[in-house]
């Protein structure tokens, strides 16, 4: 807070409703966040009666490439849309993924590989 107030003019902290400061986020608010973030897409595929798994790997996958220094978990949606969701959705539409099935992603490599399970 001193730092703000060592930079800013006093006019300019006035006319601030509110100052409130982030810090960075370490390697378990990250693993937090990639867990909510896929609670999030487990439930919209259960919805269709899809079952998603995964396992620790895949978690640690997205936690480590989703997360920027500077832009803190923003890459993660886009990381997690990216890998995951848009080639559940190509599976889904071209019928290789069905309702009923159990899906599984795990990290082979350095990428993300979807199972269908059953």
């Amino acid at each position: 807070m001193e730092y703000v107030k060592a930079v800013f003019k006093p006019e300019f902290l006035n006319r601030l409703d509110e100052i409130i400061l982030f810090h960075r986020l370490n390697r378990n608010n990250i693993h937090d966040i990639v867990k909510i973030q896929l609670e999030s897409l487990k439930k919209i595929l259960l919805a269709q009666n899809i079952l998603l798994e995964f396992d620790e790997s895949a978690l640690n996958y997205l936690a480590e490439k989703g997360y920027d220094p500077s832009f803190g978990a923003r890459p993660l949606k886009r990381l997690i849309q990216r890998e995951i969701q848009n080639n559940l959705a190509k599976m889904i539409l071209a019928g290789e993924i069905s309702s009923g099935n159990t899906v599984k992603i795990a990290r082979e490599k350095e990428e993300l590989r979807i199972k269908i399970i059953d």
